[in-house]
This record gives C-alpha cells, structure tokens and sequence, in this order.
C-alpha cells in the first residue's frame, strides 16, 4: 500500500469549492506515479526498456468529495496481475481515515516498440505488494450504449484535440477524457462513474461526442469521425 497527503487547493475545486472528479483523477494517478517512482520502476526505468502503462478502465464510487482546504489521504496499491494486465485499486480518505472514495481501474502494460501488449516482467512483480481488493462494486469492464426506449440522445459539438489534452505519452491523458464526458454531460454530481477507454486519442484528431440520457444516468460516448469510441463513460447522478 502507498499513501501521499494532500491539502485541497483551490485550482481543483468546482464551482462548488468541491475537489472536482477530474482533480481527483489526476491525484489518483499521481498516487500511482509515485508509488512508481518510490519503487524503482518508473518512467526512466520502464521507457529504457520500451514499456508503458496504459489505463484501459476507472470506477469509481464516491461517498463525497472534500471541500477546499480539507486535508485527505490518498492511497494505492495493485490487487493483481494477469498476463499483461495489472488491476488496481485506489482510495481518498478524510482526516478520520474514513473513504470518502474508492476506485478500481485496469492498466495494459505495452511495449512501445512493437505497440503491443507484453507481460509483466519479474522486475515489475517484484517492485510492488499485491494486496487484498478494497470492498466495493467491480462491474464488469466494458461500458454499454443504452438501447432502452426512453433514452434521449444529444449529438454534441466537434472537439478538437489540442497540446493542452495530452500528457507524456503524448496522446489525450486518461483525466481529460471524463473531464470532456463531464462537461458534454452538464457536470453533474456523481455518486458513481465509469470510464471504458477504448482507443487513443492524438494530437488533431476531432472528437465527437454523444450523451445517452435516462433517468439518473448518463453515458457520454467520445467518437471519432466514424462514431467508433475512443472512450464510454457512464454516470450515476446523486
């Protein structure tokens, strides 16, 4: 298990002074990150020998989010690695230790080389703890478009990705994917979301999205010029 404190700061709040879902996506990566780093299989380490991770998918439950200025814990650890995958899971806890979150994600290792998935070498396994999985719902991976009569459907202004949605990897990082579904959504509140990214996203390609609405749910579909998905993401409103 590794753990970073935090203070909530006001560049990551919404307009509620709440930590926003994008800002606690970002933490929980930096999290991961970190316990990376700290273990001698980081970026350097894994980019010298052509291998990445890549997130294939996030839920996420959320009791609630901290105020600004609320001091929170996050925490992460993996829970399994199968083949080229590694499961993980990921917390925030307030100052009584008590979950204000809990997520579970999945994670593709690549050889970036060859761009294709590889197995985790020993060096990998022997770099981290497997630990028990968290209590929470683990539904399965893969997101589905809603089919049910009474779904409306709102086709969404082209976004056209620029510098400012990629990260190292140099295609659209994980966090800018919800923080676009968010936005094309209307920002809700969320008790719980999920997030099925389905291809990368590089610098000028054009996104489409679609909002699938019913009831408390929305799913948010980011597709390019061929309505095929780089990610689906699915909203359960408070």
């Amino acid at each position: 298990m590794y753990e970073y404190k935090k203070r909530i700061g006001f560049s990551e709040c919404d307009t509620d002074r709440r930590l926003s879902v994008t800002a606690l996506i970002d933490a929980f990566q930096d999290c991961s990150t970190f316990q990376s780093e700290d273990s001698g299989v980081g970026f350097d380490v894994l980019q010298s020998k052509n291998l990445v991770w890549v997130i294939n998918y996030w839920e996420l439950e959320i009791d609630k989010l901290p105020y600004l200025c609320d001091y929170v814990t996050v925490g992460t650890y993996p829970y399994s690695f199968k083949a080229c995958f590694g499961l993980r899971n990921f917390y925030m806890k307030d100052e009584k230790g008590e979950y204000l979150v809990k997520a579970n994600s999945m994670w593709t290792l690549i050889d970036s080389v060859e761009i294709k998935p590889v197995k985790a070498p020993d060096f990998i396994h022997e770099a981290y703890t497997v630990e028990d999985k968290l209590d929470m719902t683990y539904n399965p991976r893969k997101v589905l478009i809603p089919k049910d009569e009474g779904v409306t459907v709102t086709q969404k202004d082209p976004v056209h990705i620029q510098i400012h949605h990629l990260d190292s990897n140099h295609h659209v990082n994980n966090g800018q994917y919800v923080k676009l579904a968010l936005s094309q959504a209307g920002d809700p509140e969320v008790s719980h979301l999920r997030i099925d990214y389905r291809k990368q996203a590089m610098l000028g390609d054009v996104i489409y999205p679609v909002v699938y609405s019913t009831g408390d749910e929305r799913v948010v579909a980011l597709n390019d010029e061929e309505g095929n998905p780089f990610s689906v993401s699915q909203f359960i409103l408070k």
